[in-house]
């Protein structure tokens, strides 16, 4: 799947970066100490930048977790589509099965928009074949077209990503929290400031988070097309 760059580090590898870099911000930056209305006001920037973050969190959690639901079904509807090709002839049964392999293979290698042509030609190959085990084509033809909905819900759900407008939002919130804490006078001891970085460090964390969210190049959205790969691993004996 094609992916930004810095979308592919480890979140511990993030971990560490923020949290030695906050470490030196804190020691760098002047620091103040605030009056009553200027912490009424952090207040209220940091409740709304942890009542704004927190639903778009879950909802791109639930969303990973209905690529799991809506993979895991196509990858059964394969399956069972394989187990149906057994009845044609070996040579038959080998070309369909050598599509739907390269199908799923595009799709692991294109990831968001992968496996379009190859499954057109699918579908093609069911609608152009004419011969004696037309019964079986044409009720793997129907499985595809079933199989359809599967992939209309997954392109669906690509398109609930976090809009640019509510990442323009997080960003201003953000560092406006981050601000406020860096420049907060709470002393020189270094438990101050290893507990000031550690807050920093953990709110940009979220969204750091996010983002791999966002993009699926969390580990857990890489980990929804485990289904897929064992089909192919084990040649369609399997399934994860």
């Amino acid at each position: 799947m094609k992916s930004f760059l810095l979308t592919k580090v480890r979140l511990s590898v993030y971990f560490w970066l923020f949290f030695v870099l906050y470490i030196i911000l804190s020691l760098i930056l002047p620091n103040y100490t605030f009056e009553s209305g200027t912490l009424t006001l952090f207040s209220v920037n940091s409740f709304l930048y942890g009542f704004y973050i927190s639903p778009i969190l879950g909802a791109q959690k639930s969303r990973i977790e209905e690529f799991h639901k809506i993979i895991r079904a196509e990858s059964n509807a394969l399956f069972s589509l394989v187990l149906h090709l057994k009845k044609l002839p070996k040579a038959l049964r080998n070309e369909f099965q050598a599509l739907v392999k390269h199908y799923i293979r595009s799709k692991l290698k294109q990831g968001k928009n992968g496996g379009e042509k190859e499954y057109e030609a699918l579908i093609t190959r069911c609608i152009e074949y004419k011969g004696e085990h037309q019964e079986t084509i044409d009720k793997t033809l129907e499985s595809l077209v079933l199989n359809q909905q599967n992939r209309t819900n997954y392109a669906m759900q690509l398109r609930s990503t976090v809009f640019a407008n509510e990442w323009q939002i997080m960003a201003i919130l953000f560092s406006i929290t981050l601000g406020f804490i860096l420049t907060l006078q709470i002393g020189t001891a270094p438990i101050f400031i290893i507990i000031q970085s550690l807050l920093c460090t953990g709110l940009t964390m979220l969204i750091v988070i996010l983002i791999k969210l966002n993009t699926l190049t969390h580990k857990k959205a890489k980990q929804m097309w485990d289904p897929l790969k064992k089909l192919v691993e084990t040649n369609f004996y399997r399934i994860d």
